[in-house]
This record gives structure tokens, sequence and C-alpha cells, in this order.
């Protein structure tokens, strides 16, 4: 296991250990918190479709300013998106890092944490699995955002899910984003010492707790949300590619 550690112990020329891996990992930190608190926005944005249609579209036109620009400008949520791509990108490369450098390097790192059998190390193993899951899942999912702004909406994200076949790797985003968010919160708290306070063991064991409420909450309504959306891509299956108008407009039209 000492070789392990060396292989992630930077050494100066002079022999000396540098500082510049605890300087990465604070911008692993920053842009990893980010991220996470990005994605728990992001949840409650999604899960609007869960109080009707019309608030979802109404929340949508909102990023889009339509309350500055008449209809919208569904370019100002690729800006957006491209912002989020570049803290991802940074974070994931900061992020391989962390990651075993061979099959034989995670052989020794699985065969340790088992030894250690330390929930903590367990939910580093997870993170490091999730986050390349999520390389490659994710990019996917901020590619279709960032050319697609205008195919955000309550048919046009539901088609998505179900025409589109997308489902299955919104599941596993879900999964993989959802957990290891709460669990990269809970992990950097403890490892700055951000509340440790009087007693850090106490704080651990509240904070795990916390974590472990954010999974389920966000895990729960994950799930729901990806349940209406596709219960709405079936019912519209027949008429992929129109556009949802909002109750208030359709009235108007009537008339």
């Amino acid at each position: 296991m000492d070789r392990v550690i060396e292989a992630y112990t930077d050494v100066t020329a002079e022999g000396k250990k540098s500082r510049t891996p605890a300087k990465l990992d604070k911008w692993l930190t920053a842009s990893g918190v980010i991220l996470a608190l990005f994605m728990m926005g992001h949840m409650m944005f999604v899960s609007t479709i869960l109080l009707g249609k019309d608030v979802m579209h109404a929340v949508t036109k909102a990023f889009e300013l339509d309350f500055i620009f008449d209809g919208g400008v569904p370019f100002i949520v690729s800006i957006f998106v491209a912002i989020i791509s570049a803290i991802f990108i940074v974070h994931a490369i900061l992020g391989v890092r962390k990651f075993p450098t061979s099959y034989k390097t995670y052989i020794k790192v699985r065969e340790h944490a088992k030894l250690m059998n330390h929930k903590d190390t367990s939910m580093w193993m997870f993170q490091w699995i999730s986050g390349l899951v999520m390389m490659f899942a994710a990019t996917i999912h901020l590619y279709i955002m960032f050319t697609q702004p205008q195919n955000i909406g309550p048919y046009a994200s539901a088609d998505r899910v179900v025409s589109e076949h997308m489902w299955l790797l919104y599941m596993v985003l879900l999964i993989c984003v959802e957990i290891h968010g709460s669990v990269g919160l809970y992990r950097a708290a403890m490892k700055w010492g951000w509340f440790d306070g009087a007693n850090p063991k106490e704080t651990r064991a509240k904070l795990l707790n916390v974590k472990k409420l954010l999974s389920y909450f966000f895990m729960t309504l994950g799930v729901i949300t990806l349940l209406a959306y596709i219960k709405i891509g079936i019912e519209h299956s027949d008429n992929v590619g129109e556009k949802y108008v909002p109750t208030s407009h359709s009235k108007v039209l009537e008339k």
C-alpha cells in the first residue's frame, strides 16, 4: 500500500514534498461543490414538471429570460451550459488524478478498502467509479443541452426521454450524479474540517446522516420526476416534435 500512496505524492527535484497536490485538491473541491449545488438546483428545476406542465414551461422560459426578451432566447441556456461544462471538464481532469493508474493498483486499493471496512473509504471508491461513468454519460447530456436548448420543455423533454430512448442514460446519470454529489459534499466537509466544531467525531456522524438524507431525497425525487416525464412521453408519442402551449395561451388562441 505504501507504493500506492507514493504514486499519489508529488516530490520536487530537491526531494521536498510539493504543495501542488493540495492546491489542486482545493480546486477539485471548489469545482465539485459548485457542480453538486448546481445539480441540486437542476433537480429542483426539472422536478417542476410534478407541479404541472404550465409550471415547468414557465420556469424554462424564465431561464431563457422571456421576462426581458419576448418569447425568450434559448441560446442563453447554451451559454449557461457551456459554463457548467467548463467547470465539469476542470473537475474531471483534477479528479482523474485520484483514479487508480492501473488494474493492479485498483486491486490493491480495493483490498485495502475491504481490510479497513471503513465507510468513508468505500464512499471514495464509489466516487471515482461514478465519476468515470459521468465522464461519458454527463458529456452526452451536456452536449445535447448545449446544441438543442430550444428542446427543453414539458413535451420536448418528455419526447427525448421516451421517443429518443434517453431514459436509460438519465437513470444512470440520476444514480451517479445524485449520490456522487452528496458523497462529494460530505467528503469535502470532512476533508477540510468545515464543520468540525468541538467534537469532530460527533460532527462526522451528523454529516453522514445529512448525506444520507440528501441521497434519499434527491434519488426519490429524481425517480418520481423521471417517471413523470416517461408518462408524458408515452402519452405524447404520436405527436413527437410538437411544442407545448401553455394553458393561458391556448385559451387566447381558442378565442
